[in-house]
C-alpha cells in the first residue's frame, strides 16, 4: 500500500477483527476453542493496528495535503474516527479475553481524547462548509458518534477498578460519551433515510455502508447494559435493560434491511471487493454482541442462539474479506 494513498478506512479491519475476537470469546461457552481462537485474533489484531499506524503517520507528515483533502471529503473524513475506535477496540479486547487492566487502560486513555477529538472536529468541518448534497450522505456519517457510543465498552469496566474523584470522571466520561453518541446517531440516521429515499441506490464502491447502520445499534446495546451494571448511580436497571432490548430489535428490522439491499446490488448492480467490505464485519460483529448481551440478560435461549447464528456468518464474511484484502495488497506490492 502507498503511503500518499494510504485510505483512513483501513483501520475498520482492525475494528472488524476485535469484534469478532470480543464475540468469539462470548460464544466460547458453546464452543471452547473459539476462545482459544480469540487470543489468537487479539494478537493478530495488535500486530495489525501498529503495522497500519505507520503509513498513517507517515501520511501525515509526507503528504499532509492529500490527508486534509481526504478530512474535508463528505465520505472520507469520517473514517478518520476509524483509528481511535480501534483503539477502544483493542482495549476491550485485553481487557476482555485476557484481563489485562495494564493495556486496556493503555488503549482506552489514548483512544478516547481521540475518539472525542474527531467526533467532534468532523462534524464541525460539515457544519462549517459551503454545504453538503445529500447524495453525498451515507451511511458512514455514522462512524463518528459509533466511536462515542463505543467508549464504555471497555470503559465501564475500568470505572469499577477506580474510586473517588477518577471514578466521577470516568463515570462523566462514560456517560457523556453515551448520549452524545446515541442522540447524534439519531439525528444523523434521518438524515440517511432521507437520501435513501429521495436519490438513486448508493455507488456499488460504498454498498457494504448500509451495514455500518447495525454499528451504533449493535455496540449501543452492548455499552448500555454494561454502562448501567456497572454504575452505582443507576439504582433502577430494568428500564434500561428492556430499552436495550427494543433497540436491538431494532436491529433485526435493519440486519434484514441490510441483507437484502446487499443481495440487490449482488443480482441488479455490482458489488465489487474493496476497502468498503470492512464496512459488514464490525457492525454485524457489534450486533452479534448485542444479541449475545440482550439474549444472556434476559434468560432468552432463542435470542442467545439466533447470535451464534450470525456469528458463523460474521465469521465466513471475515474470512472472506480479509482473503481478499491480503490478495489486494500482494498484487499492489507485486505491481511496483
Amino acid at each position: 500500500m502507498g503511503i500518499k494513498d494510504f485510505a483512513p478506512s483501513w483501520f475498520a479491519s482492525v475494528m472488524g477483527t476485535g469484534a469478532l475476537a470480543l464475540v468469539s470469546k462470548a460464544y466460547s461457552w458453546k464452543l471452547p476453542p473459539l476462545g482459544n481462537f480469540a487470543e489468537l485474533l487479539t494478537y493478530l489484531n495488535t500486530v495489525l493496528f501498529f503495522v497500519l499506524l505507520v503509513p498513517w503517520v507517515l501520511r501525515w507528515m509526507e503528504y499532509r495535503e492529500d490527508a486534509l483533502r481526504d478530512l474535508h471529503h463528505p465520505v472520507l473524513g469520517n473514517f478518520y474516527g476509524t483509528i481511535a475506535i480501534a483503539m477502544l477496540i483493542l482495549s476491550a479486547d485485553y481487557l476482555m479475553i485476557f484481563g489485562n487492566t495494564t493495556l486496556a487502560w493503555a488503549f482506552w486513555l489514548a483512544g478516547v481524547p481521540l475518539t472525542i477529538f474527531f467526533a467532534f472536529l468532523i462534524p464541525y468541518l460539515f457544519f462549517t462548509c459551503e454545504g453538503i448534497d445529500t447524495k453525498a450522505i451515507t451511511p458512514a456519517w455514522f462512524i463518528p458518534p459509533v466511536g462515542l457510543i463505543v467508549i464504555p465498552i471497555s470503559g465501564a469496566k475500568l470505572m469499577t477498578l477506580t474510586s473517588g474523584t477518577a471514578r466521577e470522571i470516568m463515570a462523566l466520561i462514560n456517560v457523556f460519551a453515551w448520549g452524545s453518541g446515541f442522540f447524534l446517531y439519531l439525528a444523523l440516521f434521518a438524515l440517511v433515510m432521507l437520501r435513501f429515499i429521495r436519490h438513486e441506490p448508493m455507488p456499488c464502491g460504498i454498498a457494504p455502508s448500509i451495514w455500518i447502520n447495525l454499528g451504533p445499534i449493535g455496540a449501543g446495546t452492548s455499552t448500555l447494559y454494561a454502562l448501567v451494571k456497572a454504575s452505582d448511580f443507576i439504582t433502577v436497571k430494568e428500564p434500561f435493560l428492556v430499552f436495550g432490548l427494543l433497540f436491538w430489535g431494532f436491529g433485526v428490522w435493519w440486519l434484514v434491511m441490510a441483507i437484502l439491499m446487499t443481495l440487490h446490488y449482488v443480482r441488479k448492480l455490482n458489488l465489487p471487493y474493496s476497502l468498503a467490505w470492512w464496512a459488514f464485519i464490525f457492525p454485524l460483529g457489534a450486533y452479534v454482541s448485542a444479541t449475545f448481551n440482550v439474549g444472556t440478560a434476559f434468560e432468552i435461549n432463542a435470542i442467545v442462539n439466533f447470535g451464534f447464528l450470525l456469528y458463523w456468518l460474521l465469521l465466513v464474511i471475515w474470512l472472506v474479506t480479509g482473503i481478499k484484502t491480503v490478495k489486494l495488497v500482494g498484487t499492489k506490492h507485486k505491481a511496483k
